[in-house]
């Protein structure tokens, strides 16, 4: 596996009322984000695509799927803790893409739901998930089959 890799997906032991901490926040804003995404899943399997934002010019219905990727289904990883700094990296990509191209003309307003999503996203892929997390989990079950060699 390689390095960043192995960085990536590298669990972190912290003491436990910051781990209580990271889950409150992980699955918080990781419940907010499922709701705008939900709502986004139903007008895509609805077929109502042609109007929505395609800023890399793939398809409106294109770019309306990888966001519900992002928003339902990398806050449903995130909020479970598993491969969390991977659908982290999503997520923040998300929130930039609707900072700077999809909202850059706007006043802040409409930028500042990206905002307060994107900050607790840079903080959570900076910490970790926590150790009541999935990715903690399967850590320490690999970590327990190396040692017991």
């Amino acid at each position: 596996m390689s390095m960043l890799l192995q960085k990536l997906l590298h669990y972190q032991a912290l003491a436990n009322t910051t781990n209580w901490t990271l889950l409150i926040l992980r699955v918080g804003v990781s419940f907010f984000l499922m709701y705008h995404g939900f709502e986004k899943l139903e007008t895509l399997l609805a077929g109502n695509s042609t109007d929505f934002p395609d800023p890399f010019y793939v398809g409106a219905r294109v770019s309306h799927g990888l966001s519900v990727f992002a928003e339902f289904f990398c806050s449903a990883f995130l909020m479970l803790g598993l491969f969390s700094r991977l659908a982290l990296i999503v997520l923040i990509c998300n929130m930039l893409i609707i900072i700077f191209i999809i909202h850059a003309t706007d006043p802040l307003s409409d930028r500042e739901h990206a905002y307060l999503f994107l900050i607790p996203f840079i903080s959570l892929f900076l910490t970790g998930p926590g150790k009541f997390s999935l990715d903690a989990f399967f850590s320490i079950s690999h970590n327990n089959k190396k040692a017991s060699k």
